[in-house]
């Protein structure tokens, strides 16, 4: 079930106000995250509007982390960040998703938390689609 008020439902221009789809896996989306203090950050939005882990399957739950994991994978290798940050909170918006920071020691944010939107670094869609083609090719 799709809910008409959700940006990663109906992704179109509510999405795409902060994210730039880079990917659909099986049960997931992969968006470049357009603020870019922490270069490579994307997000990775479960394909069922659930507001939280314990609403879906073993199965889905299962599926959903292996894709994190798959991006984050292809996120070392695409950006060869230090450390990568996962996020997910959702207070209002409650579609199920994580963000992924990378974190580059001596670089933004390194040994604190990330910001959730800074508006530092906005990249453009020929960036984002730069950075998106990075991820794929990582993840091939």
């Amino acid at each position: 079930m799709k809910d008409q008020n959700c940006a990663y439902c109906m992704q179109g221009e509510l999405v795409a106000k902060f994210g730039y789809l880079a990917m659909e896996l099986d049960g997931s989306y992969v968006y470049i995250f357009k603020e870019q203090s922490n270069p490579g950050r994307v997000i990775v939005a479960h394909k069922k509007h659930v507001s939280e882990l314990i609403d879906l399957t073993d199965e889905e739950r299962n599926q959903y982390f292996a894709e994190i994991a798959k991006v984050a994978r292809g996120m070392h290798k695409a950006f060869t960040p230090n450390k990568i940050n996962y996020g997910a909170y959702g207070d209002t918006g409650h579609h199920l998703h994580f963000h992924l920071v990378p974190k580059y020691e001596g670089g933004s944010e390194w040994g604190g938390t990330f910001t959730m939107n800074s508006g530092k670094v906005m990249i453009d869609e020929a960036k984002c689609e730069e950075l998106a083609q990075q991820l794929r090719n990582a993840m091939e």
